[in-house]
């Protein structure tokens, strides 16, 4: 798009937003759609996307392989990580979303007819999914993604409604979202869609192979890679010219690194076998999953088949470009950094090198190595240093059942010390990363957890 149409875009949209926030009329909103819609639980392959049949069905039968299918994609689309709380029912809602706006919850998505989506129909479900909008014409909001679910083909989204309508319903009236004025007026969505939503279709690529386009399908849709990996404006949108560009994921304090840069995810020098081996089983010779992550791999990519796995790795490995650059050399002040860098080496002798070894090649896939860690040699410092201070477990799988663990160090190291021990993992060793400060460390002692 060329500026002058995406400045006139922009200039369109923010009047839109504003005209409506003047706007008392607030959109009527049907208690059983509060927030955004899909599902979980499979193992078996579905055949390869097809281009989407006219959306004029209203029923779809509930034959077991169209269910069996619609649950495994509800586990490719993770949809139980959202619409299920840790002590609640499957799908059954009610999950709080943190956001910089205010706290949204999500949806019922069980079949009770009056708190969930019981009385919708197929045609109903794809439009949620496709525009982002309820069945009466109600707008979502974009916590839902389905920036990224518009490209999720007819036919997947019949087999998602499908597997839906066989989940014990669930009588739970879905909790009013807690917003701040005046984002709590849904009309401003239309503003916000005119920026940031551009109904689509997924189309794959001829010059690409099928493996390929079904990889980008997934990523792109069901797998909404991008609502983490991209960076999310003051708006609370993103910029396709940005995608998978990674940043900071708002209100968790956790860093979607970059899947296009070798500079940050590396993934130009991985080969195919880890990538797929770190989103199927959370952990891989070149490095584990931690943090939002790991509850990625937990609840969806683990249960993807070999073929879908390989197929998002081929994709994701295509968007690094060629051999990872040189890092710029980490401009630290001689006196300072020499007080830094020996606490540093002091404190990972005594806490870190009995796994991650002395030269910082650990033992893979249970310990990461460090040494020529990209992920730690990254612009953003965020992600060790929570793992210093927070520790964590990559998530069990059945590739890696028994999973090891980093313990936290937030109780037995000051922020000194803390700030000590990043800055050395990540100037030792030919790591070429920035130091961090005891003001970098204390910012993210009190970072939520979940």
């Amino acid at each position: 798009m060329k500026p002058s149409h995406l400045f006139k875009k922009v200039l369109s949209g923010l009047a839109l937003a504003l005209a409506l926030a003047a706007s008392t009329a607030a959109l009527a909103q049907n208690p059983a759609q509060t927030s955004g819609a899909t599902p979980t639980q499979a193992q078996s392959q579905p055949p390869a996307p097809t281009q989407p049949a006219a959306p004029a069905q209203t029923r779809v039968g509930v034959g077991g392989d169209l269910v069996a299918k619609g649950e495994y994609l509800a586990r490719a689309g993770d949809c139980v990580a959202c619409h299920t709380t840790p002590e609640g029912k499957l799908f059954s809602g009610g999950r709080a979303m943190p956001t910089p706006f205010g706290t949204l919850y999500t949806s019922n998505i069980t079949p009770d007819p009056e708190t969930g989506i019981g009385k919708w129909t197929a045609d109903d479900f794809y439009k949620t999914m496709h525009e982002g909008r309820f069945p009466d014409g109600g707008l979502l909001y974009p916590a839902m993604p389905f920036t990224s679910y518009t490209k999720v083909t007819r036919e997947d989204s019949d087999a998602i409604f499908a597997y839906l309508r066989t989940i014990p319903p669930v009588r739970q009236a879905d909790r009013p979202h807690d917003l701040q004025f005046p984002y709590n007026n849904r009309s401003l969505i239309l503003g916000w869609r005119t920026l940031f939503f551009s109904e689509g279709t997924f189309r794959p690529d001829p010059k690409q192979s099928d493996e390929w386009n079904r990889g980008a399908y997934l990523v792109e849709g069901l797998g909404h890679c991008g609502m983490c990996h991209t960076a999310i404006n003051a708006l609370g949108g993103s910029s396709e010219s940005k995608a998978f560009q990674g940043g900071l994921i708002p209100m968790q304090n956790w860093y979607a690194p970059s899947l296009t840069s070798n500079k940050e995810a590396g993934l130009g020098d991985w080969s195919i076998k880890d990538i797929a081996d770190l989103l199927k089983s959370g952990v891989s010779h070149r490095g584990v999953v931690y943090g939002p992550m790991a509850e990625v791999v937990y609840n969806s990519l683990q249960y993807l088949s070999d073929e879908d796995t390989r197929a998002m790795a081929v994709y994701l490995k295509s968007l690094a470009q060629g051999t990872p650059p040189e890092p710029a050399a980490s401009p630290l002040p001689t006196t300072e950094s020499s007080l830094l860098l020996s606490l540093g080496k002091t404190v990972y002798d005594r806490q870190c090198a009995s796994c991650h070894g002395a030269e910082g090649k650990g033992m893979p896939p249970h310990y990461p190595p460090l040494a020529g860690n990209q992920s730690i040699q990254m612009g953003s410092a965020v992600n060790p240093i929570r793992m210093v201070l927070n520790g964590g477990y990559p998530p069990g799988t059945s590739g890696n059942p028994h999973p090891y663990g980093m313990p936290p160090f937030a109780q037995s190291l000051s922020d000194n010390e803390i700030a000590a021990v990043v800055t050395y993992i990540r100037t030792s060793w030919g790591n070429r990363g920035a130091p961090v400060s005891a003001a970098d460390a204390n910012a993210l002692r009190s970072a939520p957890l979940d």
